[in-house]
């Protein structure tokens, strides 16, 4: 047992010799290729063996031959393991340069593709890696060309709608200024529509600067769809007899919910005034509020006969009207870009689907806790 141990202690004094020579290389090869540092491994180990074997054989006092028959087998597996490390590391080395030429082409705005010849379970996992971040960044491109298409559009909504009130003003104040004004009154009832026009649109854009800088303040409060839904029914009455529409509100369960009963308002009141002003005379808008699995849904059924597929995608963007036989006289498009906004700072979801003879408009929102 003692010699066992002796020969232990010796074989352990020389290996760890090797070792702390391999590591020092390996420190010094730290930045190096891969294939360096496999081959500073192999050659630890078979350095490492050989060195417990001089230091064994020489505790032992093993004879001259049988030291040289142990040196030519450790040198043998030196020539074997050096080779095979060399293999394995240019192997590596090269997946990893092909990854490295399909990750410039990801980093220059391309898709990335990965490498067609195996690899390590590693190089592999990060190849998955990058392929899914590379589909990340293709949806993030697409959606900011998408905002900026919006933007875009929306600069040029806003200036042709502001472009026609106030020419409209800079006449009617003219005339009332020369003192051409067949109706001074009637001049300054329509200055006076105009400015609450454009007052609107600017509170519009202020509101939606404050969604999309997350700066949206919400005051949540108790409230009941049955509340909520009769307040908007109340606000929207004037326009649908104006426009000869029929509103209808018979499905609409006391349901409590946690929200900025303001901010709501306003939702449905977007929802509503977009219904009307697409419904033909003598249609129907419904405003429904039931419980589901998701929640409580809210929901306003227009005439407006539908929207075309493609479209649908497009509705509650900034700055989208639709087709020109859908565009109203008045608004920038930013109604339902403002509901989609309000709705999702109270961690619902908005969306629209089309039914026969016309769409569905429909927020979800979180039922509130009993």
């Amino acid at each position: 047992m003692k010699d066992t141990l002796l020969i232990a202690l010796f074989a352990f004094l020389g290996a760890g010799a090797a070792g702390l020579l391999g590591a020092a290389a390996l420190w010094q090869l730290r930045r190096r290729s891969l294939t360096a540092s496999l081959a500073v491994v192999a050659a630890v180990a078979v350095a490492a063996m050989f060195a417990g074997t001089l230091a064994v054989a020489q505790a032992m006092f093993l004879s001259a031959h049988d030291l040289t028959v142990v040196t030519t087998v450790v040198a043998m597996a030196a020539v074997v393991s050096l080779a095979t490390a060399l293999l394995l590391g240019r192997w590596v080395v090269a997946r990893s340069r092909e990854l490295q030429l399909a990750a410039r082409s990801f980093g220059e705005g391309g898709d990335f593709a990965a490498p067609a010849r195996p690899a390590t379970a590693e190089l592999d996992a990060l190849s998955r890696e990058l392929a899914a971040t590379s589909a990340r960044l293709a949806e993030s491109r697409e959606r900011e060309r998408m905002l900026e298409s919006s933007r875009r559009e929306l600069v040029a909504w806003i200036s042709h709608d502001l472009r026609t009130p106030l020419a409209g003003l800079r006449a009617m104040s003219e005339a009332l200024e020369d003192g051409v004004a067949a109706d001074p009154d009637r001049y300054l009832r329509q200055i006076r529509t105009e400015v609450e026009r454009l007052n609107d649109m600017v509170g519009d854009l202020f509101e939606l600067s404050h969604i999309h800088a997350g700066t949206l303040a919400l005051t949540p409060s108790r409230i009941s769809l049955y509340d909520l839904v009769g307040d908007a029914l109340s606000g929207a009455d004037p326009l649908a007899r104006e426009h000869g529409v029929k509103l209808v509100g018979d499905r609409i369960e006391e349901v409590p919910v946690e929200v900025d009963s303001k901010e709501m308002n306003r939702v449905l009141g977007n929802l509503l005034v977009n219904a009307i002003r697409r419904t033909p005379e003598d249609g129907t808008v419904a405003v429904a509020a039931e419980r589901s699995a998701e929640g409580v849904v809210l929901s306003v059924t227009d005439g407006c006969g539908g929207i075309p597929e493609e479209d649908l995608p497009r509705v509650f963007d900034t700055g989208w009207r639709g087709t020109h036989a859908r565009t109203p006289p008045a608004g920038a498009g930013l109604g339902l870009a403002i509901v989609r906004g309000i709705v999702e700072a109270h961690q619902g979801r908005a969306a629209v689907r089309n039914i026969p003879g016309g769409c569905r408009f429909e927020v979800t929102l979180p039922a509130a806790e009993h």
